[in-house]
């Protein structure tokens, strides 16, 4: 069986605000289904990943806005 490729960090908390894990940046659904997806649907939310930690980091330190 081929592995699949995970952004999960064991890090499995999800944020209140944006529904999406402080750990690897997917929401519920993503993780419940990741196994299911097609390649095509991981790589489209691994795409989003980086997007959706920063947002959950917020602003760099003595930044604006």
């Amino acid at each position: 069986m081929a592995s699949v490729e995970s952004p999960c960090t064991k890090v499995c908390t999800i944020d209140p605000m944006s529904g999406f894990c402080s750990g690897c940046g997917r929401t519920r659904s993503e993780i419940e289904h990741w196994l299911r997806f097609t390649a095509r649907e991981r790589a489209s939310v691994m795409a989003q990943l980086p997007l959706r930690m920063a947002a959950l980091r917020g602003p760099a330190p003595g930044r604006c806005g």
